[in-house]
């Protein structure tokens, strides 16, 4: 059967959700999931939300989906098992080190890999149920027939987003947040810097071509392809930092799709609670340039009409669907918003109404014209009748139980439910009864007050017998059936843990650190052959989410874990910046898999990266073999969404150079052959200066992307100087980050 998976940002989320059906409940803690700025769920709040959940039959998957620094290990290890110990049954996550600490201790709790892993092909999917996944959640660019194709041969559990918002790049592959704001996307603290108002930039005429919401992209909404859906295993609702009024909405109406309830009527609710507009998605073959919505990056709710005249005190509005007092309203005007209450609504005749469904007239103090449209961002009626459903049970399970009921003996009653039997007997005996014996419906009577619980009576077996059972002793016999029937349910949860193999050691003799580099051109390929670079990455290197695998002879540069699937026994690799590798068990993990060198990630500063080597040495008494980027304009974003060709630039980008502006700088844009694109960081990072107190690393990278071949030349002449000692330290030019990220600590 399909779950329906929901989000959940605190209880009253998780309320919601179940109450409208979900089958499984994703939720975060206070740390180490990726939606750091929602509520989350603290230890005592996560046993209520287990507890609530699994009496239900609904499931709790806990997210620990950031990257893991070296000095958080420990403490993650520790989360782990208290996860375990409190009973979820799954935990999601992003980090190599989390991911292989489940997978080799836990018998009964389950690894799923999260969407930040992005696999998106069979191969990584593959490499992660021979490792010992037990569900693999796709990045949200995989169309749904390769879906069936992975699922049909794979033969592991899919997961896939299916409503909300979407991230632009590929997910886990962005450091726009982290990079340019300090808080990073891989740590659950992204910024949202996508949905930042941009200017794009013809660098070759340098001229502007137009300022908007470039990168902000509308909200995934698929319910019109639920029979799509179904074959997949578990549907996944995004909005772990939404209300419950939103969740209860969107779980609903997913509900009813999949349980063939639906009405066009029911889908059109999905507008009225928060909406960037809709799109179908890469899932269902969007075209790449109409996933964003360029005209706003927040609620969008949906039209009811436009102003129709201006009057002296108010403004006339033609209305096309009902509009009511304490509704909220977005009025459209050059561009601009003005959002407010409804708290005075009017008929023509200026008597106070409580509903207008056709014309009506408010008191506005903006300015507004003729013809501006009017949307309703919140409807106030439905979301009253939202909440009301917030803590309703979906579905009551059925109590079955026997009431044996004699003279001179204790009440005895054999009791059903939730697959479990429990005996419930009397410390008092009973009386034969003089009058009035109790009776069947008398015993119903009192069995049937399960409003209160998750029960309702099913089938009674009772024999008269001329016993007298008083109610008060019938309801205490219902009370401590429900608490036992509930804990023999919680009690039921499995909580092994395997014991552990002793692991083999790799370790690696230092070598004398070398440069490597990265280019995107020929003329930078031959610029670094010249200078006598030995390994370099140009059409070796295979991307991460790029899964058209070709024959390749000798080294790669591989930056995803299809590739390394699809490689390992045929080339030898390093593996790149973009598995976001910070810590010493996830470079063991890569290692294991025949990695020559890990690329670490950008994400780390020079006390973290001596914190994994010295744990990687403590581990197996030995060196890891690193490389790390030195030099280059960072990659911030990845994305199957070309900007270009939103922006009417289809085609012209062979011919031509962009870049992104914002108030802060700018961001240069690299179109792929793919139609794939990356906006790279506008300043260049810088550590040059460094490379001599850089201790443990063995390969220096540069990393070339619009570089000319006399810059090219120049930079490594630099290096190779810092690197050999045989440079004064260089002062460079404001349009340098000298540091990055090296000495500063991401949140």
């Amino acid at each position: 059967m399909t779950e329906l998976l929901a989000p959940a940002g605190n209880m009253e989320a998780l309320k919601a959700a179940i109450s409208n059906g979900c089958d499984a409940i994703y939720l975060g803690m206070q740390k180490f999931g990726a939606r750091a700025y929602s509520c989350n769920f603290d230890l005592e709040s996560l046993k209520e939300a287990v507890t609530y959940a699994h009496l239900r039959n609904v499931k709790i998957y806990v997210t620990m989906n950031t990257i893991v620094f070296e000095n958080e290990v420990e403490e993650m290890k520790a989360q782990i098992h208290q996860l375990n110990e409190i009973g979820v049954d799954g935990i999601i996550v992003q980090d190599l080190a989390a991911f292989d600490y489940i997978v080799k201790n836990f018998l009964d709790m389950e690894a799923h890999c999260s969407t930040q892993m992005g696999i998106d092909d069979l191969d990584g999917t593959l490499l992660f149920k021979e490792l010992g996944a037990k569900r693999v959640v796709l990045s949200r660019e995989v169309d749904i027939e390769k879906v069936k194709e992975i699922k049909r041969i794979a033969k592991i559990p899919l997961e896939i987003f299916v409503h909300g918002a979407l991230c632009v790049s590929y997910s886990g592959n962005c450091l726009m947040s982290g990079l340019i704001g300090y808080r990073s996307g891989n740590r659950g603290r992204c910024v949202g810097s996508c949905r930042k108002e941009y200017e794009l930039i013809d660098k070759t005429t340098d001229t502007s071509l137009g300022k908007n919401y470039i990168l902000s992209t509308k909200d995934l909404n698929t319910i019109d392809y639920i029979n799509d859906l179904k074959e997949i295993d578990s549907l996944k609702i995004e909005g772990r930092m939404k209300e419950p009024a939103y969740v209860a909405n969107v779980v609903s109406r997913y509900r009813m799709a999949l349980d063939n309830k639906i009405t066009e009527e029911d889908k059109e609710k999905l507008n009225k609670t928060f909406n960037r507009t809709f799109t179908k998605g890469y899932l269902f073959y969007e075209d790449a340039k109409d996933i964003t919505n360029i005209l706003r990056p927040n609620n969008f709710g949906y039209e009811i009409g436009k102003i129709s005249r201006v009057l002296k005190d108010m403004y006339e509005i033609t209305l096309t669907r009902a509009l009511n007092q304490n509704d909220i309203i977005r009025i459209s005007h050059n561009n601009e918003d003005v959002n407010l209450t409804v708290v005075k609504l009017y008929d023509k005749d200026s008597n106070l109404i409580n509903r207008a469904d056709d014309i009506c007239y408010i008191k506005i103090k903006e300015k507004l014209s003729t013809g501006d449209l009017v949307y309703i961002s919140k409807d106030y009626f439905y979301y009253k009748e939202l909440e009301s459903s917030l803590e309703k049970e979906f579905k009551r399970f059925n109590l079955d139980i026997r009431v044996y009921a004699y003279p001179d003996s204790k009440l005895i009653i054999d009791a059903e439910g939730l697959g479990f039997n429990y005996l419930y007997e009397s410390e008092e005996i009973l009386g034969e009864a003089i009058n009035n014996p109790t009776t069947k419906d008398q015993v119903i009577k009192q069995f049937s007050r399960l409003n209160d619980t998750i029960f309702e009576l099913n089938h009674i077996h009772f024999e008269e017998c001329n016993a007298f059972i008083p109610a008060k002793l019938l309801n205490t016999a219902r009370r401590d059936i429900v608490q036992g029937l509930y804990d023999l349910k919680l009690n039921s949860q499995n909580k092994r843990t395997r014991a552990l193999k002793a692991k083999e050691k790799i370790s690696f003799t230092p070598k004398k650190p070398y440069l490597t580099a990265t280019v995107t051109t020929e003329e930078q390929y031959d610029a670094c052959m010249s200078c006598g670079i030995k390994e370099i990455y140009y059409e070796n290197v295979v991307r991460r989410n790029q899964n058209d695998y070709k024959e390749k002879e000798g080294q790669l540069l591989i930056g995803g874990y299809g590739g390394i699937y699809h490689y390992r026994e045929t080339n030898p690799f390093v593996t790149d910046y973009s598995l976001n590798v910070v810590n010493a068990t996830s470079c063991y993990e890569l290692y294991k898999l025949g990695a020559k060198r890990v690329t670490l990630s950008y994400e780390l500063n020079r006390g973290q990266i001596e914190d994994l080597i010295n744990a990687y040495y403590e581990e197996n008494e030995g060196y890891p073999a690193l490389e790390m980027i030195v030099y280059g304009k960072a990659p911030l974003i990845f994305t199957k969404y070309c900007p270009l060709k939103k922006m009417n630039q289809c085609g012209i980008c062979r011919r031509k150079t962009y870049e992104l502006k914002d108030e802060h700088g700018t961001f240069p844009i690299i179109a792929h052959d793919d139609c794939t694109t990356t906006i790279l960081n506008g300043k260049t990072l810088n550590l040059l200066d460094e490379l001599q107190d850089i201790k443990g690393i063995e390969a220096f990278r540069l990393n070339f992307t619009i570089e000319s071949k006399e810059q090219v030349v120049k930079t490594i002449n630099e290096a190779l100087g810092k690197l050999n000692g045989s440079m004064n330290n260089a002062v460079f030019n404001k349009e340098t980050d000298t540091r990055g990220h090296f000495n500063k600590e991401i949140l």
